[in-house]
């Protein structure tokens, strides 16, 4: 019976030998012949006996993979090599598009083994910190062979969809635009300050790591032999390191040794209000929406799903901070009703604290019973927990109110209210040019005048230093005007230091608060 070849595709990683996997190296040993492109041959010569050496240039591999098909074929055990893993941009994808040519089946045909190796995204992650720990792509801007127009939309879709991003083969001799292409599409969804990261020769003699931004990185160097790797809106620098958050800052308190939410309550959909099962619950569940129950109040209907307030608030020991409860959106009354509950909930144990602008803190007696904030939510109260979370208000609506503002403040409440931060973020909607309730003087206000809207950023409302927050928004309709503040607020959360307030985040992102003026 005739000999059966064997192809053994080894993807042998940067090139360090100590970063080639045991399976790789045993195949390599195993095999009779080494097929690949010279410079890679190099890196692992020191492996090689008593192998054939069949090395080719850089722009050989369909000889390569159809000389080692050959090989396989005729009885031998051949290795085909590739830097970094052989199936991402490696020779594993073209040696099976050659096979598949001539009709080859794995019953009957020569075996064929692909062994991984540490692909070019985590050996340069590596060496930059940790910025792909959360969702990341990998980009070849190599358009000899992918129409530049299938790349550039790939960029553009990377860039909406806020993935990390490793570029590969960014640049060479005679592609230079590529990779300042591909920086033009990012900085329309991305921060100028966004971290980048741009490793060469990773585990390599000459290893050269930078930590630069989306704005300066075409100033250094970047090569055929670079990777380039480009955060997402959350990941930051610390100690010339990228770390991309994965979102465990969202659930929990990364300095405190015991945490608020208890190990049975940690996969309940009430600690997770951003998950697709919370928006199940919030569309489905109760349904309908809450009005406020006073008839003599403004009649503004709120179109808050009653089970928002549980969702962000339920399952989680209130103890002695309480709860925040304010009228409901577009009113600044409470009706009796809303009152007798208010007391009920209170309880003979509990408080009722009143706050300097009409709120109220809630130390109920029955904190402990879940439930306590849909009740107040499905009264048409407004529900916020103390401490580091954003926190959605507006004006009374009086009787110069505008009611189309008021869309504003319900799709903000419905996205950001409850939300962790950095430190306690206030965002006030007020209905007209009046300004009343002194929303400019919150870190973050809302004014609906004269059609539009205006936003303002940065205002401290009390203490020493305290100023009106600067108008960076004019002329805006309410989509424009949700997204800007939902920008700002993600900026806030992702980048912002811990309890560092507003307007001093905003004042250390001057470049970018400009750039978003």
């Amino acid at each position: 019976m005739e000999k059966q070849g064997k192809l053994l595709i080894i993807g042998f990683g940067p090139g360090a030998l100590e970063q080639i996997t045991g399976r790789a190296l045993a195949a390599i040993e195993e095999s009779e012949a080494v097929i690949g492109y010279n410079t890679y041959v190099e890196l692992i010569k020191p492996l090689l006996k008593h192998q054939e050496i069949v090395g080719t240039g850089m722009t050989e591999e369909v000889s390569r993979a159809q000389e080692a098909v050959r090989r396989a074929e005729a009885g031998q055990t051949i290795a085909v090599i590739s830097s970094g893993d052989a199936g991402v941009y490696g020779m594993a994808g073209l040696v099976y598009e050659v096979l598949m040519e001539r009709g080859w089946n794995r019953s009957e045909g020569v075996e064929v083994e692909v062994i991984p190796g540490i692909s070019a995204i985590q050996s340069c992650s590596s060496l930059l910190g940790a910025p792909i720990m959360h969702d990341s792509c990998t980009i070849s801007l190599s358009d000899h062979l992918t129409p530049w127009e299938s790349i550039a939309a790939r960029v553009d879709a990377a860039g909406a969809a806020d993935f990390v991003i490793a570029f590969y083969n960014p640049r060479s001799g005679k592609r230079t635009r590529q990779i300042e292409e591909a920086r033009r599409i990012l900085l329309r969804y991305r921060d100028p300050a966004t971290p980048v990261g741009i490793v060469k020769n990773a585990y390599r003699d000459r290893q050269q790591v930078i930590v630069t931004t989306l704005q300066a990185m075409l100033e250094h160097e970047i090569g055929m032999l670079s990777t380039v790797v480009v955060g997402n809106s959350a990941t930051t620098v610390y100690d010339g390191l990228m770390v991309t958050p994965r979102g465990y800052e969202r659930k929990y308190n990364l300095g405190a040794e015991t945490q608020a939410l208890k190990p049975h309550e940690r996969l309940r959909t009430a600690a997770e209000p951003w998950s697709l099962a919370a928006a199940a619950q919030s569309t489905s569940g109760s349904g309908g929406t809450c009005s406020i129950a006073d008839s003599s109040a403004p009649a503004v209907v709120q179109n808050i799903p009653r089970a928002h307030a549980s969702a962000v608030l339920s399952a989680i020991e209130f103890e002695s901070a309480g709860l925040e409860v304010s009228p409901g959106l577009g009113s600044r009354r409470y009706s009796s009703a809303q009152l007798r509950l208010l007391a009920e909930l209170a309880g003979n144990e509990g408080q009722l604290v009143s706050l300097k602008d009409g709120d109220f803190v809630l130390r109920s007696s029955h904190c402990g019973q879940e439930g306590i904030a849909d009740k107040l939510a499905a009264a048409g109260l407004n529900v916020s927990r103390p401490g580091d979370f954003v926190k959605v208000k507006t004006c009374g609506f009086c009787e110069f109110r505008q009611n189309e503002g008021l869309g504003a403040a319900v799709r903000l409440h419905e996205r950001l209210h409850g939300l962790a931060v950095p430190r306690g973020l206030q965002i006030s909607v007020a209905g007209c040019g009046m300004a009343c309730s002194s929303a400019v003087l919150e870190d973050i206000g809302v004014v609906y005048s004269r059609g539009s809207y205006e936003l303002y950023l940065g205002g401290k409302k009390s203490g020493r230093g305290a100023h009106a927050g600067s108008l960076v928004r004019e002329g805006i309709n309410e989509d424009e005007a949700v997204a800007a503040v939902t920008g700002v607020v993600e900026q806030y959360r992702n980048k912002g230091k811990a309890n560092e307030r507003f307007f001093s985040f905003l004042s250390r992102w001057a470049a970018w608060r400009a750039g978003y003026g």
